[in-house]
């Protein structure tokens, strides 16, 4: 959407869109200096001169080959009519193979890993994040230690309750907030390189690679520490579709890449001066005066940084929802102007349960830094992989060059993945354990709707047939338009062949109304609908939908007056087969993956608010059918 306009945006709207994704891209990876340098350190366990420039170095070349070179400068490329993200990816990746091919299986299967692994980031992001910044209050007086946890806990808990009314409330303060957290961090690594100016040296890779040959293991261990400073990368790619690629880049580039590299850089040269500043280096930069205000400006970051990636994790279900990837929920849009702004009370309340107890459980946010990093290396090596897969298959780049830079990126990001893996048992258990969670369901719900698909396929009778035979020829015809929504428009819907035998009648018009989401973001409206008369009055129309549309089907039919077809929506009911599923007998994995699917499809969201349908023109008509 924005990238298509972008060459032809005027100045003013371009720094709008670079101010607004200071506040929303790079909420996440600008607050990473409040733990990232002291985590590092922490998991080393040496100050000396040359581990701090080491240490340093490993830091701002992982900024410049991972986030600079990998996301801004190659990743972005593979986008989705301007929209990116893992799901978005996968959908790319997935056009040049067929659904029931083994390749299809797995470029699938990776995709939903790495969409079950954001939302294990998803949690520990706003409680180490929001956790950080408030831990500075000790640093001014330590009055406020004991304050701690539960001003936390109260900031989430408003967070999470906010959110229900929509973030374009704020969002107009989240780019001038961010750019002032730039600035300021910026400021402060600069005062302290002038005093310590050879802290410039560590910007030598010479200095990291010495450090792993050197110490191996302890620098092995070490990476899982330094990935801390990328985290967040990820979002620049997925919020592509909000602000476009070239403002995504400007701001990166002329601003929070400079800005980081000198608050990094500062928190080293006070290290030097101070070793006893590792308690918290990034807010021993700021003089004592400033220290306050610097709390609350961090809070303020750390509470924007959470916002962007709760939004990301409504974003994702979206896109889920649509693609048929889970099952449907109450999706709520927020905003009348804003396309992207919703909300999802089911995962909103998910969210807020799982950071509270990480929150209360980690106690500090150095126990939290123990369980972050699994989940964004794992999402970044599965985005190297279908990166790669999409650029050899659908853009057609040369095999080898493609293999070679893309296993350049892979080999780093999965050095980041293992060294992370050392960490489960200190916690690093919490974002898998998530992961394995959302995945299951999400497996669970894509293999039970194809079971039912079979089941309906091996039952219904062929469309054709119908037609052909009495049915519609001597049944009773009554006055209106019946609308049966189907997954398969060759077939008879249930729902039509329960009401022809127990009302023995039809409507003098009948819409077979097939709902069809593809891989791109959003379709035209002049090409949304299509339309088929057949005999008998009666009608197939197909809907296409993009991952990024909302459905609403009284709409739909409204526009069909375009194309002959004329629609009077109080001469209009809508027939929806509400089926009882049975779980036939399996193996124990499936029967048990199979009851999952059940649990959901009892709970989904009705098909009446999901498709935006009159409940006073729904009629629902139930059976059984066995998976």
């Amino acid at each position: 959407m924005v990238q298509g306009m972008a060459p032809e945006r005027p100045e003013t709207s371009r720094r709008a869109l670079i101010l607004g994704a200071l506040g929303i891209v790079y909420g996440d990876i600008g607050t990473s200096p409040l733990y990232t340098v002291k985590q590092c350190f922490d998991s080393i366990g040496s100050l000396s001169p040359t581990v701090i420039y080491g240490v340093l170095s490993l830091i701002a070349w992982s900024l410049l080959s991972v986030v600079t070179f990998k996301y801004v400068i190659v990743i972005m490329r593979s986008d989705n009519r301007g929209e990116g993200g893992i799901l978005a990816l996968t959908a790319l990746a997935l056009r040049t193979t067929s659904r029931t091919g083994r390749r299809h299986r797995w470029i699938l299967c990776a995709g939903l890993v790495g969409a079950a692994l954001f939302y294990g980031d998803g949690v520990i992001t706003p409680a180490i994040s929001v956790l950080s910044a408030v831990e500075g209050l000790k640093i001014a007086t330590p009055v406020f230690e004991p304050y701690i946890l539960p001003i936390t806990i109260g900031l989430l808990l408003a967070l999470f309750l906010f959110q229900s009314r929509g973030t374009a409330l704020v969002g107009g303060l989240f780019g001038p907030i961010m750019a002032v957290w730039f600035v300021v961090i910026g400021a402060l690594g600069a005062a302290e390189i002038a005093k310590e100016p050879h802290i410039l040296l560590s910007l030598n890779p010479y200095y990291g690679i010495r450090l792993l040959i050197d110490a191996p293991w302890p620098g092995f261990i070490l990476l899982g520490a330094v990935v801390l400073a990328v985290t967040g990368a990820e979002a620049l790619y997925a919020d592509m579709g909000h602000f476009g690629r070239r403002p995504i880049r400007i701001a990166w580039l002329r601003f929070v890449f400079p800005a980081l590299i000198l608050n990094y850089l500062g928190q080293g040269a006070l290290l030097i001066a101070q070793p006893d500043a590792l308690e918290s280096p990034f807010y021993r930069l700021a003089p004592d005066w400033a220290l306050l205000p610097l709390v609350m400006l961090a809070a303020a970051a750390t509470i924007i940084a959470s916002q962007a990636v709760i939004t990301g994790a409504f974003s994702m279900t979206n896109q889920a929802v649509q693609l048929g990837y889970l099952p449907r929920l109450s999706i709520r849009h927020t905003s009348e102007q804003t396309v992207g702004q919703i909300y999802v009370p089911g995962v909103n309340l998910l969210l807020l349960v799982a950071v509270m107890g990480l929150v209360l459980g980690f106690k500090s946010s150095d126990n939290l830094g123990s369980a972050y990093g699994i989940a964004v290396t794992g999402t970044m090596s599965l985005t190297t992989i279908l990166a790669l897969v999409y650029t050899i298959t659908v853009l057609k780049w040369n095999r080898t060059l493609a293999a070679l830079l893309f296993g350049f990126f892979l080999v780093v990001d999965l050095a980041f993945f293992t060294s992370n893996m050392m960490k489960i048992e200190q916690g690093g258990w919490v974002p898998l354990g998530i992961a394995v969670f959302v995945f299951t369901v999400m497996w669970s719900w894509i293999s039970g709707r194809k079971s039912i698909t079979k089941e309906h396929a091996r039952l219904s009778m062929p469309l054709a047939l119908f037609l052909q035979g009495k049915g519609p020829v001597s049944c009773l015809r009554v006055p209106g338009t019946a609308v049966f929504m189907t997954s398969d428009v060759a077939s008879v819907p249930t729902a039509l062949l329960h009401n022809l035998k127990h009302n023995k009648a039809l409507h003098e018009r009948v819409v077979l109304m097939n709902v069809r989401t593809e891989d791109i973001p959003r379709v035209a409206l002049d090409r949304r609908i299509e339309v088929t008369a057949l005999d008998h009055n009666f009608f197939i129309v197909k809907l296409d939908y993009g991952f990024m549309d909302e459905p609403n089907i009284p709409l739909a039919l409204a526009a069909c007056g375009t194309k002959e077809f004329s629609f009077d929506p109080m001469k209009t009911s809508y027939f929806l087969g509400n089926e009882k599923i049975v779980v036939k007998h399996h193996s124990a994995f499936t029967r048990w993956l199979r009851h999952i699917f059940v649990a959901m499809a009892n709970t989904t969201l009705n098909a009446t608010e999901y498709f935006r349908i009159p409940v006073n023109r729904v009629i629902e008509l139930g059976g059984q059918i066995e998976i």
